[in-house]
């Protein structure tokens, strides 16, 4: 893995034989349950939101600031992952992603007991985002590296399942132990709140992903960096089997040995200025966030509750929004590679489009009371429909497609400065929709999913004109036709 979390080139590590598909997708799963951690992780304050700014009697201003903590963490952790990786292993770095999941799922429980701050809940907060950045950098690497190209679309979505069946877990586990308690805010076990539950609980799957990650495979590619031939060796006749293995090898090591760190720099055009490439990847990255789809996963309760559900209403909801999602992401793994990258991008950048322009002009006519918005017997169910198919439409495109294309889009000379700027655009943009909700929320709701309506429109636009299509390219392609050379 280059510095900075880019995926390395992926024809590099594969000879003309024949994969071991079965082993190839074992090893990709155990590596994907770290985006079913950074999926959990992400969405388990969904359930707990209410409860906390009970609990802390704060604003919507700090409750914004609590929710998006982890994502300061994120930010950090996937700075910081790809340099690590390169220096004591790919498998050693999942075990360090693990430890900061579970430090963080008792800390977040249980810290307050111990110092009754809100800030004690952020600190553990960005532990636990420390833990969802290098997973979501560490993950999608090591698939690559131990994927053939043929299968690298849908091994590399797996991601993308793995994240959502992390929210779907993450939410049903809320709604179960509220369910069990009366409430969120009421006692469960041991004389703790249901909502303290849903942090501890993480510790289950942190703790599987940990012992799970000693079950595979070195990346044949980090063996070689460190002159661990015959261990690599042995990974690869695993993975490829015998056929054209010493050339696989020599062709890892000539690699590795022109390798060098990246810089920002690379970013920058002989003739001045960045490649337009860089800007169509950190676009890409920011899009995905700035059509608002973790509002729905990190705030559905509190918007539904908003809109007239009650508390059990709104977790039901929120655990069916996340079934569909985990659906859809199904259909997107089994056509990226059939249909292309671009058009299911274009598909679900205009469904986007028509649901949240729904929900919209639903949020915008409601009737308020007491400051929350009041749908009507008709609204309510039409603004339901629409949030879903919202989900649909993000869940079948841009959900698993931005992953894939960060990863095989960017020519090999600028790939790891440019994912790390692409990564941080993400990030960045994801902090500033969650942070910025509850303000919205409690100023419009219709304003607030017009804006995200404008970010689908705008992503159509901008996928039509600038996002060139990469299926069935080899990576080799990409310096073609991004006009590097």
């Amino acid at each position: 893995m280059a510095e900075g979390g880019a995926i390395p080139e992926v024809e590099s590590i594969h000879g003309d034989g024949e994969p071991n598909a079965k082993g190839v997708v074992r090893i990709a799963s155990v590596a994907a349950l770290g985006g079913l951690l950074f999926g959990y992780d992400s969405a388990v304050i969904n359930g707990a939101n209410s409860s906390i700014k009970d609990h802390f009697g704060v604003g919507d201003l700090y409750l914004g600031f609590a929710v998006a903590s982890a994502l300061l963490g994120a930010a950090a952790g996937a700075m910081l992952a790809g340099r690590i990786a390169d220096r004591i292993g790919r498998l050693r770095v999942m075990k360090i992603a693990a430890v900061f999941f579970l430090v963080s799922s008792f800390g977040a429980g249980l810290g307050d007991l111990v110092v009754d701050d809100l800030w004690t809940l952020v600190f553990f907060r960005v532990i636990g985002g420390v833990g969802v950045g290098i997973a979501s950098v560490i993950a999608p690497a090591y698939i690559a590296e131990t994927s053939p190209a043929r299968l690298r679309g849908r091994l590399g979505s797996l991601q993308q399942m793995a994240i959502v069946l992390g929210i779907f877990a993450s939410l049903l586990i809320d709604w179960l132990l509220a369910h069990f308690a009366g409430g969120a805010g009421e006692d469960l076990w041991l004389g703790l709140e249901a909502w303290r539950w849903m942090f501890i609980v993480m510790a289950i799957p942190a703790v599987v992903y940990g012992v799970l990650a000693s079950t595979i495979p070195e990346s044949p590619r980090y063996l070689i960096s460190q002159h661990k031939i015959p261990e690599a060796r042995r990974v690869l006749t695993k993975l490829l089997g015998e056929h054209d293995l010493e050339i696989t090898i020599d062709r890892i090591q000539t690699s590795v040995a022109t390798e060098r760190k990246s810089s920002w720099r690379d970013l920058i055009r002989p003739t001045g200025g960045v490649y337009p490439i860089v800007w169509v990847g950190l676009l890409l990255s920011v899009f995905q966030q700035a059509v608002g789809i973790n509002v729905i996963f990190y705030y559905s309760n509190i918007l539904w509750e908003a809109a007239g559900f009650d508390e059990s209403q709104s977790f039901l909801i929120s655990v069916i929004t996340s079934v569909t999602n985990v659906l859809v992401t199904i259909i997107a793994i089994a056509l990226v590679d059939k249909i292309g990258r671009k058009p299911l991008l274009l598909i679900g950048s205009t469904g986007m489009t028509v649901s949240l322009g729904t929900m919209a002009v639903c949020f915008a006519t409601a009737d308020v009371v007491d400051g929350n918005p009041v749908l009507g017997d008709v609204a309510g169910p039409i603004a339901l429909v629409a949030a879903n198919l919202f989900v649909v439409f993000f869940g079948m495109s841009w959900g698993p497609v931005v992953w894939v294309l960060l990863g095989e889009m960017f020519p090999n000379r600028i790939r790891a400065a440019a994912l790390s700027l692409a990564a941080a655009g993400q990030w960045a943009a994801n902090w500033a929709v969650t942070i910025s909700f509850p303000g919205l929320k409690s100023f419009n709701l219709g304003v607030a999913y017009g804006l995200y309506t404008i970010f689908a429109v705008l992503s159509l636009l901008f996928v039509a004109k600038f996002v060139k299509e990469t299926k069935g390219k080899t990576l080799e392609d990409m310096d073609e036709m991004a006009g590097i050379r």
